[in-house]
């Protein structure tokens, strides 16, 4: 099924929360909170600090771990996540539905632990949409051609959140533990309210804060706009003057993808 012939053409929203905003257990019931679109996929990171212990875990018990069984391992913090908030949701009587990334239709390339994506077939994802769920996914992860779990690096969250909603063809905001995007990180100062791709790819270059590159460079690859607030509001557009245009990841499809 086409993204664009997706039941009542009711435009999917793509809501990426960050681990800056997941302190705890107790942070899920705030997202929750705050999941109020009527079509809405909600992309989470791993808990704050998550990641770090796995890598540390991994390092006591292998000094130069294999790179495959890291993302097995590393891998692990998203899915925490979106279990966590499904049952969040459940308890607002609020039925959601959680994937994992390769359950998602992300695909990647092979390389462990820097793998780009190079297509999403969401298929189970608009069909828990079109039974009226929330669909909760993991972020950093996805499937190689080969069939192995791979992740994206770090900030790979990000990039998650804008492919999937060039996918499918919606809207995204990311949900930061700062109300936007600033000049100087950290600041006291405003937050920029609108800014282009390119400006804020300068920004976060510089800054090395709140958005991944490869998120900005793939939105703007695709003529997709970007908003960025705090769970208090808020708020950063980033805008683009192109049209959308048929999705184009971060590499070349694979011609092996058939065989997934």
């Amino acid at each position: 099924m086409a993204p664009n012939s997706l039941q009542q053409n009711v435009k999917t929203h793509i809501m990426k929360f960050g681990g800056g905003v997941l302190d705890d257990s107790e942070s899920f019931s705030k997202i929750a909170d705050q999941i109020k679109a009527e079509r809405v996929v909600v992309v989470v990171s791993a808990m704050r600090g998550v990641t770090d212990q796995l890598i540390k875990m991994a390092k006591r018990v292998h000094p130069e771990p294999p790179k495959r069984e890291m993302d097995m391992l590393v891998s692990v913090g998203e899915r925490i996540s979106i279990s966590l908030l499904a049952m969040a949701l459940a308890l607002r009587g609020r039925e959601a539905v959680s994937f994992t990334g390769s359950q998602s239709g992300i695909i990647t390339t092979k390389e462990h632990g820097e793998a780009h994506i190079i297509d999403v077939r969401p298929t189970r994802i608009i069909e828990a949409l079109d039974q009226g769920k929330i669909v909760i996914v993991a972020g950093f992860q996805g499937v190689s051609v080969q069939k192995e779990i791979t992740t994206l690096g770090r900030g790979g969250s990000d990039t998650s959140a804008v492919a999937l909603a060039i996918a499918l063809r919606g809207t995204v905001e990311f949900i930061k533990d700062v109300p936007g995007i600033f000049l100087q990180y950290p600041s006291k100062e405003k937050h920029l309210e609108n800014i282009t791709h390119r400006e804020a790819l300068a920004i976060v270059e510089k800054t090395g804060s709140v958005l991944h590159p490869r998120a900005i460079a793939l939105a703007e690859k695709n003529g997709l706009p970007l908003f960025v607030r705090g769970l208090e509001g808020g708020g950063t557009s980033i805008v683009t003057d192109k049209s959308p245009t048929e999705p184009t990841y971060e590499e070349p499809i694979s011609t092996h993808c058939h065989a997934l």
